[in-house]
């Protein structure tokens, strides 16, 4: 009897689709690195790399420099035209938004915390915020301890500080940049230390232009993406905002 020869990428890929309709690996998810799935199938790099390629044709799974192969899902997309919780615009979407709280304490806050908010104690409030059971944000939200006295770990594991403090919020600033993930934020997110990260700093004011928060939000950059709305925009081809980082 002829035994029939297979392609060894093919039957790879063949077993990682069948993984993925199982449900073993979710949306947003990172596969085993090419190194352990090369131990797992007993399969040269070049040879797990083509399986993977060709799972890529079929849009099942992508790559990014940094982070290596993983599960595509939908972004969590922020509009950044107007001031809104990230749990609203997840809520907007129809996806189940979570917070899990890591620290609830009164502090000293770092220099930079006191100078913007005038305050030498301050209620800092650090979480993981996840979108359908995959996290995809580091929190970190500062508050002046006079403003955050009345406010509980309970209230804030639910509650936005925008419906908890006891003024009226007049507007932010947000600034955005890009780094790299370490190893207390990579755990965190289920990431690999140094792979891009999106972090956006806000400070948020009063009606009276007085800052009464500061939050500094982390993203798995391969999850997350800013989209700014011109309703007017000047004659220029250049990025709204954008300025040079010296």
């Amino acid at each position: 009897m002829r035994q029939v020869r297979t392609i060894r990428y093919r039957d790879i890929a063949d077993d990682l689709r069948q993984r993925l309709e199982d449900g073993e690996f979710n949306a947003g998810r990172l596969l085993p690195s090419e190194s352990e799935l090369s131990g797992h199938y007993s399969a040269s790099r070049v040879t797990i790399r083509k399986a993977l390629e060709a799972l890529r044709i079929e849009s099942l799974v992508d790559a990014r420099q940094g982070f290596g192969w993983f599960v595509p899902g939908n972004t969590v997309r922020q509009p950044l035209a107007h001031l809104a919780t990230i749990e609203a615009q997840l809520e907007a979407e129809g996806r189940r938004s979570e917070r899990k709280i890591l620290d609830f304490a009164f502090v000293r806050p770092p220099a930079r915390v006191r100078s913007i908010l005038g305050v030498d104690k301050a209620l800092k409030v650090r979480r993981v915020n996840l979108a359908d059971g995959e996290p995809f944000a580091r929190v970190t939200v500062w508050c002046p301890g006079q403003l955050g006295a009345g406010v509980s770990r309970a209230q804030v594991q639910e509650q936005s500080f925008y419906d908890l403090l006891p003024v009226t919020i007049g507007g932010a600033t947000q600034t955005i940049g890009a780094d790299a993930a370490n190893a207390t934020d990579a755990e965190l997110l289920q990431i690999p230390v140094g792979s891009p990260v999106l972090v956006c700093e806000r400070v948020t004011e009063d009606l009276a232009g007085v800052p009464v928060l500061i939050g500094e939000y982390v993203f798995p950059a391969h999850r997350t993406e800013f989209t700014v709305d011109l309703p007017h925009p000047e004659a220029s081809i250049a990025p709204s905002g954008l300025r040079l980082v010296e």
